[in-house]
């Protein structure tokens, strides 16, 4: 299988985490295998890496890819599972865990799979390719649910009148095609914001996808359990795509590195806080050189954490 996809921010990201020629890596979102490769050559024999992806298609390129490397443990599942997953390897600690959250090329460029409004496909946008789709959403939901949505995870302005029209359009017959969702888009949005900002359904489509796999609440529901999974000296490294997804890192990473909480007038800390994580760098994003070859990568974020006291 041709699965096409370019690592975003790659060298940094195998410098964030540190990685130890004999450690324990958790890759949460394999993809293509682009950054599990950078993690097996700098591994020596002793290393090992857990390859993650709920992708079916995914998994099948992983296992071809790295899938014969000893060192190298393939598991179809979501990340949000970590916990029975290292556990079911009677493994206790790891020394870094990376997730890149984009949608990968291979992904947008499968037309079928109905993660893009530039091609004509049927509405999915499932990474597992189970569960809630897309045209569950557009279809099923109330207009209050669909505005919600579109307000929340596309933070469009115009979410009520894009979530009234579509309910108005359904009315008349089944959204099911991508094409025909981004045109309905398109006429709920004043003509004068649909000269400028881009295409005015990204927002959009990004809110139904981050809505049918639960994108959000995975990553806030797990990283207290990847930050626990790590060993004293291990790295957490997250590449986050837009403001949302990073806002929620960021928080979580922050939170980690918190110390004494006592008010400041407390001449002795009673609190007994003290910091579990420290912060490597603030941030790190696309130099001019990546974004040349890669436009994807524009909007990614890396940040990571490192724990120092369990």
């Amino acid at each position: 299988m041709d699965f096409s996809h370019t690592s975003v921010l790659y060298q940094e990201t195998l410098d964030a985490l540190n990685i130890r020629p004999d450690g324990y890596y958790v890759d949460c979102t394999c993809g293509g295998a682009g950054h599990s490769r950078g993690i097996l050559e700098r591994l020596g024999p002793e290393g090992r890496l857990i390859a993650i992806d709920q992708d079916p298609e995914a998994i099948e390129v992983i296992r071809e890819r790295i899938g014969s490397d000893e060192r190298v443990t393939v598991v179809h599942d979501n990340f949000s599972h970590l916990s029975s997953i290292l556990a079911s390897l009677s493994i206790e600690k790891i020394d870094g865990i990376m997730a890149d959250l984009g949608v990968s090329s291979h992904q947008l460029d499968t037309a079928e799979r109905g993660f893009s409004y530039h091609s004509q496909a049927p509405l999915d946008m499932r990474m597992s390719k189970q569960g809630l789709s897309a045209a569950d959403v557009v279809n099923g939901y109330s207009e209050k649910e669909l505005t919600r949505i579109f307000r929340e995870y596309g933070e469009e302005k115009f979410a009520a009148r894009i979530a009234k029209h579509i309910v108005d359009c359904r009315s008349r017959g089944y959204i099911n095609d991508t094409l025909e969702l981004a045109e309905i888009i398109k006429e709920a949005i004043p003509a004068a914001t649909r000269r400028s900002g881009g295409h005015p359904a990204r927002r959009c489509f990004q809110a139904i996808r981050l809505e049918v796999n639960g994108e959000l609440e995975k990553l806030s529901g797990t990283l207290d359990t990847m930050f626990d999974s790590l060993r004293v000296g291990g790295r957490l490294a997250i590449i986050t795509f837009h403001s949302l997804e990073d806002r929620i890192v960021k928080r979580a990473f922050n939170d980690f590195c918190k110390g004494c909480e006592c008010p400041p007038q407390t001449p002795v800390c009673i609190c007994g806080k003290t910091p579990r994580g420290r912060l490597p760098f603030k941030k790190c994003q696309p130099g001019e050189l990546e974004l040349e070859n890669n436009q994807r990568s524009r909007s990614a974020t890396l940040r990571c954490v490192e724990k120092i006291k369990d």
